[in-house]
């Protein structure tokens, strides 16, 4: 047994454990291209939201049909909408939406979808065959046919379209959960503690969690760029974010009967939305590359 005891199999799980706090993480962040842009538009997105709480050049509900479908100028830096709503304030309040269905719908699919992913790995047998087979058949019904059916159900609304993306982030993190943590259970140090007597939900959350981190860390990113996308497209069709709540979806919707009459309406709010999704998705590359410790050494 002295071959395989728990202090030397601990070494390899050092990595994923501290990579954040190693000394040269920040180091090689900041001369990482795409981690420094994905994070600066990615604080760029949340700046907007948080600005729009305490400051906007207008108030996003306020309706002035007098200066109606104005071209950007001094008074109104991105021009104003088809009810002389000013564009600008209707951005960054906008912003707050995307950002609360990211985060909720996101935070619905890491809770959930890992507890199953991990369940699945520590059980093995009949266990991981159910939950996959789930999680397949979850794949089967995307995050906007969700929606409509619970819309059909329950009506349209902010809340619905959180539940139904939140539902479909479930299955792709209990997959890569899954996939990942049988990695882990296979390694010499997990035998370790399991031959000291160890049970899985400690091994679980000692072991196997701490090293499945980073890989759940890149996909919050690019789960959270998906669901900014399944948002905007929901209020696009009129199922996500209701009036006078504004979205960055829902204008775009609105803008395109205006596309002759002032197609500045649909550009703002589409770069909006293209920006954030960049973002995020330079974001998780950049954290892909800098948490993976064979990248790591490579570069």
């Amino acid at each position: 047994m002295s071959a395989i005891t728990p202090t030397s199999g601990a070494l390899p799980a050092a990595p994923a454990g501290t990579a954040l706090k190693a000394p040269g993480f920040w180091h090689r962040a900041l001369r990482h291209r795409s981690f420094v842009i994905g994070g600066v538009l990615a604080a760029l997105l949340v700046l907007a939201a948080l600005l729009s709480y305490v400051w906007t050049p207008y108030s996003p509900y306020g309706m002035d049909m007098a200066n109606k479908l104005q071209a950007p100028s001094g008074s109104h830096w991105l021009g104003t909408d088809a009810f002389g709503r000013d564009v600008a304030s209707l951005l960054l309040v906008g912003a707050r939406a995307s950002i609360l269905v990211g985060v909720i719908a996101v935070g619905i699919g890491l809770v959930v979808g890992t507890a199953l992913g991990l369940l699945a790995a520590a059980k093995r047998g009949w266990v991981e065959e159910a939950i996959m087979r789930l999680a397949d058949f979850s794949l089967a019904f995307p995050a906007i046919l969700s929606a409509i059916m619970m819309t059909a159900v329950f009506g349209a609304g902010i809340v619905n379209a959180i539940i139904a993306i939140g539902i479909y982030n479930i299955p792709t993190f209990a997959r890569i959960t899954r996939a990942s943590a049988n990695a882990v259970w296979s390694r010499e140090y997990v035998a370790a503690a399991r031959a000291c007597g160890k049970g899985s939900f400690s091994i679980t959350m000692q072991h196997v969690l701490p090293n499945i981190s980073a890989v759940l860390i890149v996909q919050i990113t690019i789960r959270f760029a998906i669901a900014i996308l399944a948002e905007a497209a929901l209020s696009y069709l009129g199922l996500g974010t209701q009036p006078p709540q504004p979205s960055w979806g829902r204008m775009l919707s609105e803008a395109q009967t205006l596309m002759f009459q002032q197609p500045l309406l649909a550009v703002f709010p589409g770069l909006a939305i293209a920006f954030a999704v960049l973002g995020l998705n330079l974001l998780g590359d950049g954290l892909r590359d800098l948490l993976d410790p064979r990248l790591a050494r490579a570069r």
